[in-house]
């Protein structure tokens, strides 16, 4: 029998109740928000190897499960569960491998926090743009906290819809939110060590990437690609970086540009506009200004203080 040919396009989905309608699924209790408990309810997996576009929110939450699933454009390791974020407009490729539905999957659209502060605030929650190896993985007892905000979330699903459901399963998708944010938080501190290893890989290429005559070419080092070498999402560098460090991934580069330009001021002849060249800015007014601004004083005044 020849096998079913594999969608090559994805399937986009601008609302939950063609998703869910889609995997099999009941028909959500509210138009913008889905809560599957795959322990109820498991997914049709025709589809399997297909690709989805969504238009809303996912989170996906395993409570015990260990293993590789495919979620999102590439594949998480989950050691002892864990939490999985993934924002509007990017892909989600379904499994056809029926143990890799386990836990929750909580769907919920834009449009139900437009007007909300959390709908300004979404970005405040960086953990919807990290890769997919970069999810969260949770301890036994914020598993507990997790699993009773979706079961509060479960409950009020199942209330008939009044004038307070928004207010309710919006203050819910927040706490669940900043819970998550707490989580990274401890999760950047626990694993420190790996995350030192980042850091100190940070700092050996940007050594290497100052050298003269590198950036003449390449110019100044971006938050691009700097993650890129680290094999790491840009927003998740930077959220590890304020963790251990208290700084951006942007202004550990400003540092390090500076510390390289004070090292060519005060051993070398070079005019300043050379040193800004070598450094890879465009114009030499551009790394006068940061210059100052990290230092108080032009790079003028820092070479003659050592006349």
């Amino acid at each position: 029998m020849p096998m079913k040919a594999i969608n090559q396009q994805p399937y986009v989905f601008k609302s939950i109740s063609a998703l869910t309608d889609r995997m099999g699924g009941p028909k959500p209790l509210h138009p913008l928000v889905a809560l599957i408990d795959y322990e109820k309810i498991k997914p049709n997996l025709a589809d399997a190897g297909s690709t989805f576009m969504l238009s809303f929110y996912k989170i996906s939450f395993k409570k015990n499960w260990k293993g590789q699933v495919k979620y999102g454009q590439g594949y998480y390791d989950f050691e002892e569960g864990g939490l999985a974020f993934l924002a509007p407009n990017q892909l989600v490729t379904m499994s056809g491998d029926g143990n890799n539905y386990e836990g929750y999957a909580f769907y919920f659209h834009p449009d139900l926090i437009r007007n909300y502060p959390l709908g300004r605030d979404m970005n405040k929650y960086g953990f919807f743009s990290y890769a997919v190896s970069e999810a969260l993985f949770i301890s036994d007892q914020e598993k507990k906290i997790i699993s009773a905000i979706f079961e509060s979330i479960a409950n009020e699903l199942e209330r008939n819809i009044d004038h307070f459901s928004q207010d309710i399963l919006v203050s819910q998708i927040e706490q669940l939110l900043n819970y998550s944010n707490r989580f990274y938080t401890r999760q950047f501190i626990t694993r420190k060590a790996v995350y030192n290893d980042l850091t100190t890989k940070l700092d050996l290429y940007l050594d290497d990437r100052l050298d003269a005559g590198k950036s003449v070419i390449a110019g100044l080092p971006s938050v691009q690609e700097v993650s890129d070498h680290l094999q790491v999402s840009p927003r998740y560098l930077t959220d590890m970086l304020k963790s251990l460090t208290g700084q951006s991934t942007q202004q550990i580069i400003h540092n390090k540009v500076i510390e390289k330009a004070k090292d060519i001021l005060s051993t070398s002849k070079l005019t300043v506009a050379e040193i800004a060249y070598q450094l890879g800015f465009e114009h030499p007014q551009s790394f006068h200004k940061l210059f100052k601004q990290k230092t108080s004083v032009s790079p003028v005044e820092f070479r003659q203080s050592f006349g």
